[in-house]
Parts: structure tokens; sequence; C-alpha cells
């Protein structure tokens, strides 16, 4: 038979894991003989190498192989493959049919080489390919409940089981009566199936610097940047050999392992799907592990201490932490929650409790004044919001909102010059008597802008005037209208939203 009167074909091979050392040969040479004596000639090999079969995400050859035939750019004809198994053991067999059914409707059927039936469409054919899809679905999840209860039985017994090698710690290779082999070093693994590893305290200095991180955090109170930081300038590398941060000092700090314990099992990923935790009665522990390297009760201290950090803390423990602040200074203000130590700052206590004012009504502190000036704030919020909103409205298109962030409060860009515009409010002082004064409070983000400025009225209830400046010439500064203030005076009256824009312009030509 000539080589032209053969039909041209792609073979798909898939091993599981590299420990399947002759898997994708022994399947070429089942699909050689095949396509020898059904008349095929492979020309092309897709191939997805230590690969699970349960998911398509990851077979980069399998995509690649169904890519190519959908888009019809392939010189075969047919696919041959070792059996329904290496096609893929999909979770829902419906999985595996549809790309068996994309290729076959793109002119290009899939054949199984190794299996006793023919995939002819036949009754037979189909209900014995239906059974072994089911078939490779169920062995799956077998294995994984297998495999699952093994590795916790070793995990309980002390034994790591994978992962990277924490800071200050190595991989001691053990045989099987226990006794050390070796120490392993990055990238080196086990060669006999019966030995296992444990881990075993690192160098001395590697030592020292874990001792070091826990008592600077729990007894010396440094923050975690800090004591990164810290690290960084002497040199001292993590353990992937990259700077520390905040996140890698919390590792270090969180980690069980120190203590000499186990644990193992926290969350799943069962056949592929999605990262579940479990809870702990799941968990495979194992108390005494390793030699431990940190003292329980430093370990502790550290825990004690993030148990403190705020996102830990619930709304009442909060409160509780600013009964104590409220008895040692006889009231309350934002100065004083804000430069307290024993606790979060203002801005934590105002998003959690919605404000000022909610705060000290959890809180059970009433005092006028200092409710006076909470609504005052509140009702400053609400004018300037319904101020841009206006504006927006009575300019759709030219004037936009911009820079709203949880750093920044909103301001407006004028869309044909790309100018932003602070909004500013200025507060009135009821002590001032008969002459009005403001006073006018202007973040440092907004310093030096072109501002709208509203003036509010005697009870800061409403705008009373509005005026359109050039820049903001300090952050905090008091206005009388009864002086000759130049500053004031260079600002342009408002008497109307609707000339907004061309008193923009006046001042920008200035």
């Amino acid at each position: 038979m000539t080589d032209d009167s053969l039909i041209p074909a792609a073979q798909y091979l898939r091993m599981s894991t590299r420990q399947q050392q002759y898997s994708l040969e022994n399947q070429a040479d089942v699909i050689e003989k095949y396509a020898s004596d059904h008349n095929f000639a492979v020309v092309k090999t897709y191939s997805d190498s230590a690969r699970s079969g349960l998911r398509l995400k990851n077979r980069d050859g399998l995509k690649q192989l169904l890519r190519d035939v959908v888009e019809g750019q392939v010189s075969f004809r047919a696919i041959l493959v070792y059996d329904v198994s290496r096609w893929g053991r999909f979770q829902d067999t419906d999985e595996a049919a549809h790309y068996e059914y994309v290729c076959k409707s793109s002119g290009t059927p899939v054949h199984y080489c190794a299996e006793q039936f023919a995939n002819d469409n036949s009754v037979a054919g189909l209900i014995l390919k239906a059974l072994k899809r089911t078939m490779a679905s169920e062995y799956s999840r077998e294995l994984s409940v297998k495999v699952r209860a093994g590795q916790f039985r070793l995990a309980k017994l002390g034994y790591k089981m994978g992962g990277h090698t924490p800071f200050g710690l190595r991989r001691q290779l053990i045989d099987v009566n226990g006794l050390p082999k070796q120490l392993l070093v990055y990238g080196e693994r086990k060669s006999i199936v019966n030995d296992r590893v444990i881990l075993v305290p690192g160098p001395p200095e590697e030592v020292a610097t874990l001792e070091r991180i826990f008592r600077e955090f729990a007894d010396d109170r440094k923050g975690l940047t800090a004591i990164a930081n810290a690290l960084n300038e002497e040199g001292i590398l993590s353990v992937t050999k990259n700077k520390w941060d905040a996140c890698t000092v919390t590792n270090v700090l969180r980690n069980p392992k120190y203590l000499g314990k186990q644990i193992w099992g926290r969350t799943t990923e069962f056949l592929s799907g999605p990262p579940k935790r479990l809870p702990e009665d799941q968990w495979a522990v194992c108390e005494r592990a390793f030699i431990p390297i940190i003292s329980p009760e430093l370990f502790q201290r550290a825990q004690a201490r993030f148990a403190n950090f705020t996102h830990n803390l619930s709304d009442e423990q909060l409160l509780e932490r600013l009964k104590v602040l409220l008895k040692r200074h006889g009231r309350l203000s934002s100065r004083i929650i804000e430069q307290s130590r024993s606790g979060p700052g203002l801005t934590t206590y105002c998003h959690r409790f919605g404000g000022l004012l909610n705060l000290y009504r959890r809180l059970g502190y009433s005092s006028l004044d200092l409710s006076i000036q909470a609504t005052t704030r509140q009702r400053g919020l609400l004018i300037r919001s319904a101020l841009i909103t206006t504006l927006l409205e009575a300019f759709p298109g030219q004037i936009q909102e911009a820079r709203k962030s949880r750093r920044h409060r909103p301001c407006l860009r004028y869309r044909r010059t790309g100018l932003l515009i602070a909004v500013v409010l200025a507060y009135r002082n009821r002590n001032a008597g008969s002459t009005p004064c403001w006073h006018i409070d202007v973040p440092k983000a907004e310093r030096r802008r072109t501002a709208i400025v509203a003036f509010l009225d005697r009870g800061n209830n409403a705008i009373e005037s509005l005026r359109v400046f050039e820049k903001l010439r300090f952050s905090r500064f008091v206005i009388h209208s009864g002086r000759t203030d130049e500053w004031l005076q260079s600002g342009y009256p408002l008497s109307n939203v609707s000339e907004f824009l061309q008193i923009l312009d006046q001042v920008r030509a200035k």
C-alpha cells in the first residue's frame, strides 16, 4: 500500500504524572500499530505531559488540537487516542462527549485505539463509550479519596506533605526506620517510595533571625513593614531568596511549624474544583511532628497581637476601647480618638459605624456641642454632594465628576480643558457676632487648585453665596466679610449656577 493511499491522522497523548515514565511511549506504540492496521498515517502529535484529565483548563495540547480542528487549518482527517480515559476523565461525561462531537462535526472523527469497540456510532459502541466515560470519571473520584486518606495518615504521623520549606527550617530525608539519610537542598526529591521527609532546624543564623522576628513583633511591638524593612536593609533574604514584605513576615509569625506542629488539609481542591476551606475537625494535626524553634509562650504572644489588629476586632470590642478612652479623658473628640494608641484611627471608626455621630450614639455618649459639630459635618457632606449634582445636571457632557476614591473626595473636571475644580464649603462661625466670618478647611490634594467655594448661612444649613477662585491659597484660613480681603475679592461671584462655565472661563483667562 502506497503512502498516498493512507489517511493522514493526528495522535493525542496524555499522561497524568511524571512518574508514568513510559506512558507516552506506550500509548504511541499502540496508536502506531492501530494506524498500520487501519490504513492511517500519523502526521502530527499533540500531547499533554503530567496533566490531569479532569479539566480542559491546563491541557494545552488538547486545547490546541480542538482549536486547529475548529478552524479547519489541519492536514489530517482523523484523531487517534489510546483509549477513552486518555481523552479525559471529565467529571461531567457530557463534556468529554462534547469535545469529541466538536471534532467529528468538523470532519475529523476520534478513534480509540486500545478499546474493544469501534467508535462507529453503533448502539453497542455508544453504550460502551458512555460506560467507559463514566468509569473513567468514577476512577478519578475513587483515586482522589484513596490518595487523600493516605496523605491524611502520613500528615498525622508528622511527615512533610509538600509545599515550600519555611524560613529557618530544612527538609530531612529519613528511611523506613526513621533514620536520617541526608538534608535535601532546593529542587531535590526523594527517590525511594518508602522514604519520608521531615523538617529540622536550619542554620543557626536563620534560627536567630526567626527568634528576632517573633520578639520584635510580640514584645517590641514593631510593625510588620518595619520588621521587613530592617531585614532587607541588613541583606537577609526570605525563604524564596527575595526581599521581605509585610506578607512574608506575617506568614512566618503565623506558621505553627515553628512550634513543631504539623497541620495539613485546611483546604481542599477535590477533583480540581475550586479551593474550599475545611472545618478544623477535618484537619490532620500532629502536635510534635518536628523539633520546635519558637517557644509556645512567645508564639502565643505574637498571635495575641494579631488578634488585636483592627480587622480582627468586632464592633463591640472597638466600642469597649472607646469606653476606656472616654473614662481616661472625660470626653471624646475626633482628635482624642485619632491620637489614641489603644485603638484604630478615626477613619476606621467612621467607616465601621457610619460617621462620628452614629459612633457616639452606639457608645451611649451624648454631648450637645459634639452632636452639633457632628451633624454640621454631615450636613456639609450633603450640601457639597447636592452642589456637585446640581452642576453636573446643569452642564451634562461638559462637567463630570472626577477623582472619587477612598483617598480623595470627588471634585469636578471641565471636559473641554481637562481642568480639575475643587468644590469647597466655607462654614459660618456662629460666634462671630454681626460680622460674617467663615472657616475654610481645604484637603492637601486640593490646594492651589481652581475652586468653587460655597459660603454657608448662619446655621450652616444652606448655601448663602457662591464664588469661583483661580486657586486656593492655604489649607486652612478664615474669611472676614467686614474687612478688606484681597483673596475674597479676587473671587468671581456666581449669582446663578448656569453662569458657572462662563465665570470659569473668565477666571482661567485672567
